[in-house]
């Protein structure tokens, strides 16, 4: 019998508001410098959310949304911000390395 595998799409696990913050805590650590795995998490929240919703929210039609937040989207930073607070969360800076 063959082993049938299906694709792991994070939208599965984003259950909960503190799942997304920390999903997007982590991204934020983790992106090369680009911007895609930021860009690549709020696609995902927003899919979790509802991107109906979130057009309402940000004023952005859903295609737009879809646009900038898909895989070849580069999305300007006041889109990024306006998803972000529509989506109730905020961008959290700390020093990078402590001083000893």
């Amino acid at each position: 019998m063959a082993e049938k595998f299906s694709t792991w799409d994070p939208v599965d696990e984003l259950k909960t508001e503190e799942d997304m913050a920390l999903y997007l805590d982590a991204c934020l650590v983790d992106d090369p410098g680009d911007g895609s795995l930021i860009r690549a998490a709020l696609n995902d929240i927003s899919r979790a959310r509802g991107m109906s919703q979130l057009a309402r929210d940000t004023g952005i039609s859903r295609e737009g949304l879809y646009r900038a937040l898909g895989a070849d989207g580069n999305p300007e930073f006041a889109t990024v911000l306006k998803v972000i607070k529509a989506l109730g969360l905020r961008l959290h800076a700390e020093p990078a390395h402590t001083q000893s």
